[in-house]
């Protein structure tokens, strides 16, 4: 291995994480605007920066994202307005300003980063089947024995992303995502509300059900529990409340 390798540990050079976000879409179930979710970027961006990591923020395509409403501390809902951190980061002009122009994915290089982090919402749900190029960037960062993270909704990348021998990264790997049982919460709620008819779902399809068909090992912590597993370098994260804890065990694994 030459010394000019990008891969070599250097203990003197400052790791670097690399955050993919969703770009904007429309729920083909709710007919909603969805996109990424603030904690599932702030949260761990937050933690990354106090270990002293450069992080980069790309999207599938690039450009402009735009987050789900709920998500935001401010919106009306007062779902997340206990969330200080995603506000700090949304009143933060120089943060503020990477949401509206993020890199797009094949502008990754792989052998730049100690790791990627795969962030949620609800926009993967109906974006990630045809993010073939983050499938592959992703399963590159865990075949070169990088860190591959995925967190919440951002675990859908394992129902597609597959190793250069064609087996499902997933498979025989003990992983976690958003839970059933929240996914029945977020039913339950939008059909008191009269949002939905009692026969339609918020999302079209379940990770934990879609990752025990790929012969995953799904775990979960119960419902709205901060919770994440590490497998060798496939690290992921429970649920929006699981940023903090995704990130530790990510420089957990890097080191400072």
């Amino acid at each position: 291995m030459s010394l000019r390798d990008p891969n070599v540990v250097n203990p003197q050079q400052k790791k670097r994480v690399a955050i993919v976000i969703s770009n904007p879409a429309v729920s083909t179930t709710t007919g909603w605007p969805v996109g990424f979710w603030w904690s599932e970027l702030s949260h761990p961006y937050l933690a990354f920066e106090e270990a002293g990591y450069e992080v980069e923020l790309y999207s599938p395509d690039g450009g402009k994202c735009e987050a789900d409403g709920m998500s935001d501390p401010r919106d009306p809902s007062g779902y997340s307005a206990s969330d200080l951190i995603s506000l700090g980061f949304i009143h933060t002009p120089k943060l503020a300003a990477m949401i509206e122009k993020t890199k797009p994915v094949s502008e990754l290089a792989v052998a730049r980063f100690d790791a990627i982090v795969v962030a949620g919402g609800q926009a993967p749900m109906f974006t990630m089947e045809k993010a073939t190029t983050l499938h592959q960037k992703f399963a590159d960062f865990y075949e070169s024995g990088k860190i591959a993270a995925a967190l919440c909704h951002g675990s859908a990348i394992l129902r597609y992303a597959k190793l250069k021998d064609g087996t499902y990264l997933a498979k025989g790997k003990t992983v976690t995502g958003f839970a059933n049982v929240e996914e029945d919460f977020a039913d339950n709620a939008v059909w008191s509300l009269g949002f939905l008819p009692k026969d339609k779902h918020v999302m079209p399809w379940r990770i934990e059900d879609e990752l025990h068909k790929l012969g995953a090992n799904y775990v979960q912590a119960g419902l709205w529990r901060g919770f994440a597993v590490r497998d060798g370098n496939l690290i992921t994260g429970q649920q929006n409340f699981s940023g903090a804890e995704t990130a530790r065990l990510i420089i957990e694994s890097l080191g400072r």
